[in-house]
C-alpha cells in the first residue's frame, strides 16, 4: 500500500514536469509561427488592396497556408499531451484515493485497538509492570514510537487528501485548457479554409495567363544561367590563382570558420519569408512545370537592407538584365551570392564583416512593391542555403 502511495505521487509529479517542459516549447513555437503569419499578412495587404496577382503572391499565400497548418498541428499536439496527462493523472488520483481509504481504515483500526488496550491496561501500568528499569525504559520508548507513528499516519492522510484535491483542481484546469484549445483550433481551421480558397482562386486566375507565365519562367532561367556562368568563371579564376600561389592562412581560417557556423549563419535580410526553396520545385500555378532552383528566394517588404552572412571579401559585382545587381562574397573556399540588389554599398575587393550592409533589395512595383532577394551558397557546387542559415 505504501508503494502505491509513493508511485502515485511520483507518477503525478513526473507527468506534470514533462508536460510543463513540452508545453513551454509548443507555446514558444506557436507564438513564433503566429508572429510569422502576422508578417505574411502585411506582405499580402498590398496584394489585396491592389487586387494584383503574381506567382510570388501565390507563393506568399502558400507560405501562410503552411504556417497556419503548423499552428493547427501544434495545437493538436498540445491537446494530445493534455489528454495523455489527464489519463495519467486520473490513474494517479484513483491510486491515491485507494491508498487514502486503506490508510484511514488502518488508522481507525489502530485507534480502536489502542483504546481497547488502554482501557484494560493503561500505558502507565504497562511501563510500571516491567521486571526491571531497562525493560521499563524500552516499553516507554516503544509507546513513544507508536504515538509518533500514529501522528505520522494522520499527517500522511492529510497530505494525501491535499494532494488529491490539488490533483483534481489541475485535472479540471486541463479539461478547461483542452476546451479552450479546441475552440482556437476551430478558428484556425476556418482561417485556413479561407486562405486555401483564396489561393485556389488566384491559381485559377493565373492559369488563364499561361503564355505570360511561361515567358516569365524562361526569363528566370536565363537569369539563373547568367549567374551560374559568372560563378563558374569566378571559381575557375580562383582555381588558377591557387595553382600559382598557396591559399593564405587567413583565407583558410575564414573558410573553416564559415563551415563551423553551418546552420547558425545570420539571414541575408533582417526579416522575411522563404517563398522559393532550393532544388527542383513544382511551379505553384503550372503544375506540370518544375523549376530547378540553385538557391532560395526570400520575400520582404519596405526598404530592405542586404547583409553579408559572414566576413569575407567582395569577389565580384555585376549587373543582370531583369535582376538588377549581383554581389558575390568569398568566405575562404565558399561563396555567398546576393541577387536583385540596388544601391550597392561595397566594391570589388572590399573586406566585409558579418551582417555588414552591402546594398538593398529591389522593391518591385509590378509585384506589389515586395522585395525578393535571390540568395545562393556554393563551394564547388550549389548548396541549400536553408541548411546554412539559422532557423528563424
Amino acid at each position: 500500500m505504501k508503494y502505491f502511495l509513493l508511485y502515485s505521487i511520483l507518477f503525478f509529479i513526473l507527468s506534470n514536469c514533462l508536460y510543463s517542459q513540452t508545453k513551454a516549447e509548443l507555446e514558444d513555437k506557436r507564438k513564433k509561427t503566429l508572429e510569422e503569419i502576422s508578417y505574411v499578412d502585411n506582405l499580402l495587404k498590398t496584394t489585396e488592396k491592389e487586387k494584383s496577382e503574381s506567382i510570388n503572391a501565390v507563393k506568399i499565400i502558400g507560405k501562410k497556408v503552411s504556417l497556419r497548418e503548423s499552428v493547427i498541428n501544434n495545437m493538436g499536439q498540445e491537446i494530445s499531451l493534455l489528454s495523455e496527462r489527464i489519463e495519467l493523472n486520473s490513474l494517479a488520483i484513483e491510486m491515491m484515493e485507494h491508498d487514502l481509504v486503506e490508510l484511514k481504515n488502518d488508522y481507525a483500526r489502530a485507534v480502536i485497538n489502542s483504546y481497547k488496550q488502554k482501557k484494560g491496561f493503561p500505558d502507565i501500568v504497562y511501563v510500571l509492570s516491567a521486571k526491571d528499569f531497562n525493560q521499563g525504559y524500552k516499553r516507554l520508548k516503544y509507546l513513544q514510537q507508536v504515538t509518533k507513528f500514529r501522528r505520522r499516519e494522520s499527517e500522511i492522510i492529510l497530505e494525501l487528501k491535499t494532494q488529491i484535491e490539488t490533483s483534481k483542481a489541475k485535472l479540471q484546469n486541463d479539461f478547461n485548457r483542452i476546451s479552450e484549445l479546441k475552440s482556437k483550433e476551430e478558428q484556425q481551421k476556418t482561417l485556413l479554409q479561407k486562405e486555401q480558397d483564396n489561393r485556389k482562386m488566384m491559381v485559377k486566375s493565373l492559369s488563364n495567363k499561361e503564355k505570360q507565365l511561361k515567358l516569365d519562367l524562361e526569363e528566370k532561367k536565363k537569369i539563373a544561367q547568367k549567374i551560374e556562368k559568372e560563378i563558374a568563371k569566378l571559381i575557375e579564376e580562383e582555381r588558377r590563382k591557387t595553382v600559382k600561389s598557396e591559399v593564405t592562412p587567413e583565407q583558410k581560417l575564414i573558410g573553416e570558420n564559415f563551415l563551423e557556423n553551418k546552420g547558425r549563419l545570420p539571414w541575408p535580410v533582417e526579416k522575411g519569408i522563404i517563398t522559393s526553396h532550393f532544388g527542383v520545385q513544382q511551379n505553384p500555378v503550372l503544375k506540370y512545370v518544375t523549376e530547378k532552383n540553385i538557391g532560395i528566394e526570400i520575400t520582404s517588404s519596405g526598404t530592405v537592407a542586404v547583409r553579408s552572412i559572414f566576413k569575407g571579401v567582395v569577389a565580384k559585382i555585376f549587373p543582370i538584365r531583369g535582376s538588377n545587381m549581383t554581389v558575390i562574397i568569398r568566405h575562404g573556399k565558399y561563396l555567398s551570392v546576393y541577387t536583385n540588389i540596388v544601391n550597392v554599398k561595397v566594391k570589388q575587393g572590399d573586406n566585409v564583416e558579418t551582417k555588414e550592409i552591402i546594398g538593398e533589395v529591389y522593391s518591385d512595383p509590378r509585384d506589389n512593391f515586395n522585395c525578393v532577394l535571390k540568395f545562393m551558397i556554393c563551394e564547388t557546387d550549389y548548396q541549400d542555403p536553408e541548411a546554412w542559415i539559422s532557423k528563424n
